[in-house]
């Protein structure tokens, strides 16, 4: 790693900055940021080889180290997007089974997530309803001791690769938010299908699924039924924060690209670096990156410390996805017309960052939910 003094900041104590390192270490041997063709190929992989190295066991269990999750996806960030994507999806797919899921249900998955024998997704979007969780239709019925699904979700990263699926559906037990509940979902139950694969611009495994008189286990639900708003929210503050740190490593690996292509670049007798726009651009980079990372690592020292920390995750996501935009965008600047060229590490760059901006939470979500907080503090409600 170009920049490491972050790790000595007092977030961290000193097993952080040892996995940071050897964590970057093993990535520099193993892993490349050429996957080819075949993403999901390329994904099963990555995940298997997480595992065996025995990365994956940080995103599993009821004990989980948010500190360490954002060391280990900004680092993975900093080496391959994809890299850091076959991360976080095998926490973010199981964190719910870690968090809410019976001991019975914990022994089955977690284990083999954690050894990367088994791939976990998320499923909580819809076709109508995104950020707004109320507006869910997939829904769930209670027949004997199974539930029937019914419905579709989409958006659903490792659709089409995952072994099993944590999926929201409705059951009614009140209206809005309150009336949803959480199912493990193997991928071969009956009725459920992958309709559609969809291909995104920084590629990596993503589906819509449809259940059609999707028959799953009574006992496969997650924690109590009707609280299934309650499992994503908090499994999405774990997460949340480390999507922050993922753009960090983004954002680093943009400023370690244009402070090289700075100081090698000539132009009119000179560096690129002579220039005083130039200067002015990089120190404006590094404060962005600074910034964000402090409240990064801010959040996740709290959640650590066991705090609440809604408002805290969501300004860390809000700052440190759209400060490595703005930041990959100047790499990209510097580069010229190199910088649009089709497998440039900064072009790469600027296509993984985009997302980022958007899922698990957008930008402006996560802008009304730190106005909210700020309002619920001072007993204000707001209407709509």
């Amino acid at each position: 790693m170009a920049d490491t003094k972050y790790l000595d900041w007092p977030f961290f104590e000193p097993r952080h900055k040892e996995l940071a390192q050897a964590l970057d270490a093993w990535a520099a041997e193993h892993i490349h940021d050429d996957h080819g063709s075949n993403i999901d190929e390329a994904c099963r992989s990555l995940v298997a080889q997480l595992g065996a190295a025995g990365w994956l066991k940080h995103a599993v269990g009821e004990k989980i180290d948010t500190r360490a999750i954002c060391l280990i996806r900004e680092t993975l960030a900093r080496h391959s997007g994809l890299a850091d994507f076959a991360f976080a999806m095998q926490g973010l797919g199981s964190g719910a089974i870690s968090l809410f899921g019976s001991e019975a249900h914990r022994e089955h998955y977690l284990p083999k997530v954690a050894r990367g024998e088994a791939i976990a997704a998320f499923a909580l979007s819809e076709p109508e309803a995104g950020s707004d969780v109320a507006a869910m239709q997939c829904a769930a019925r209670l027949d004997g001791d199974h539930y029937i699904l019914d419905g579709e979700k989409t958006w659903i990263s490792n659709g089409g690769i995952a072994d099993f699926y944590v999926v929201f559906a409705r059951t009614g037990e009140a209206a809005g938010s309150r009336g949803i509940s959480a199912f493990i979902v193997d991928a071969d139950s009956p009725g459920f299908e992958i309709a559609e694969r969809i291909e995104v611009i920084a590629p990596h495994p993503l589906a819509r699924l449809r259940f059609s008189n999707c028959r799953v286990p009574a006992v496969n639900r997650l924690g109590a039924s009707g609280q299934g708003f309650k499992v994503a929210m908090a499994t999405l503050d774990v997460f949340r924060t480390s999507v922050a740190a993922a753009s960090l490593g983004f954002a680093r690996r943009a400023m370690d690209e244009a402070l090289a292509r700075a100081a090698s670049r000539k132009m009119f007798g000179k560096t690129l670096a002579d220039f005083q726009l130039t200067q002015a651009k990089l120190a404006q980079m590094a404060t962005g990156i600074d910034a964000a990372a402090l409240l990064t690592y801010r959040a996740a020292w709290q959640r650590d410390r066991g705090e609440r920390v809604t408002r805290e995750a969501a300004m860390a996501k809000l700052t440190a996805t759209e400060t490595a935009q703005q930041v990959i965008d100047a790499a990209l600047q510097m580069f010229g017309g190199l910088g649009v060229v089709s497998g440039q590490p900064v072009e790469k760059l600027y296509r993984e960052i985009r997302a980022l901006r958007i899922y698990e939470g957008a930008t402006e979500v996560q802008q009304l939910i730190i106005a909210r907080e700020l309002l619920d503090d001072v007993g204000v409600k707001p209407q709509g």
